[in-house]
Formats: C-alpha cells, structure tokens, sequence
C-alpha cells in the first residue's frame, strides 16, 4: 500500500467494484471476504493509485454514504481522456455535481456522484498555470 489509501465503503461493494471497473477504468487486483459473503476488502487501482472497497459492516460503525445520506470527500482522480471517462460515468449512472469545464488551475475537470454515494472529481491535465495566475483568477472568480 501506499502512505495514503483510501478506503471506501460502500452498499454492494461487489457491485461497486464492478462500476468503479466498467465506468472509471479500474483495475480490480484482489478481494476478501468475511464468512457471511460480505467482502471486506476488494483492491482497486486507478491508473498507479490503490483504493480499497469494503461492504458497510453496521454492526462495526463502518458505513456507506447511503447510510450516512451523503459524503464531504471528493476522490479527485486525473485520466488522459476526461471526456471519455466522464461519459461513460454518466451514461452509467453518475450523477453530475458539476459540469465538465476548463478550469483555471489547467484542468478540465467535472464532480459527480457515483450510484454509490461517493463524490468524485474527474480530472484531466491541461496545462501548468503559475500558482499566482490561479490565485488571482480564483479572486475574480469570488469577487474579491
């Protein structure tokens, strides 16, 4: 594993697995699973960076953000064809937080919610904006 992993709950995780697969373009490399079929473990690579999936386990405080009707993280993840990849999340059920667009800090970069409550920033690297640039966009962009 890497310093930081991730890891996500989520209801269904076998299934969750499978979106994160057919939608985001993951690699799934492994699973456990607890003797009542739960799974609680299935590893996911994105391109170089491991996420680990489990099943809510209640009884152990470990939920999904159906259960908790919402999540505050934003997985941010960066793809060569944000456009491509967007589409497929969307025709596969994603939920559009906000649009696809050119942004300031070089990005074309879009959020959406997957059918599983999680927030994703999907991301794909433009060009390299100096850090003073974006500040000063981000101002006029707030109004200040």
């Amino acid at each position: 594993m890497s310093a930081l992993t991730p890891h996500i709950v989520a209801r269904g995780a076998d299934r969750a697995a499978a979106w994160y697969v057919d939608a985001l373009g993951a690699e799934e490399r492994g699973r456990i699973a607890v003797p009542d079929g739960r799974l609680m473990q299935i590893e996911l690579w994105f391109d170089g960076a491991q996420v680990m999936l489990s099943d809510e386990f209640v009884e152990l405080g470990v939920v999904s953000p159906e259960t908790l009707e919402g999540s505050p993280v934003v997985l941010h993840l960066v793809v060569d064809d944000v456009d491509a990849v967007w589409t497929r999340a969307v025709a596969a059920g994603a939920v559009i937080r906000q649009p696809l667009a050119d942004q300031v800090w070089g990005e074309r970069y879009g959020q959406f919610a997957d059918p599983f409550g999680h927030r994703w920033g999907l991301a794909q690297h433009l060009r390299d904006v100096p850090r003073e640039e974006v500040a000063q966009a981000v101002a006029a962009l707030f109004g200040t």
